[in-house]
């Protein structure tokens, strides 16, 4: 039996290619960490797209829990709660 979901992941729009065009998905991770993880195991398409061949976030992506940078909290180790939506956003530049 697999793990219930505990969070929700937002997919912006230009990265719902990578995932069956796919809105949201659940995860059940404790972690960001643990979120990425689970991306790489079920959704690994996208998970390519988030993060480098070292398993780091990509530098122009910016992760969100809830409104909150995961920059100004523990980074990958910022805990979730349930019901918390993690959202990975593409940086947006221009001029």
């Amino acid at each position: 039996m697999g793990a219930v979901p505990r969070v929700t992941i937002h997919v912006p729009g230009p990265l719902r290619a990578y995932c069956a065009g796919a809105a949201q998905l659940p995860s059940a991770g404790l972690t960001v960490r643990a979120v990425l993880q689970d991306l790489e195991r079920n959704q690994p398409d996208f998970y390519r797209n988030i993060c480098d061949e070292t398993g780091a976030v990509r530098r122009h992506l910016n992760v969100f829990v809830n409104s909150d940078n995961v920059r100004d909290r523990d980074g990958v180790d910022t805990s979730l709660t349930p019901g918390d939506v993690v959202t990975f956003l593409p940086a947006v530049s221009g001029g």
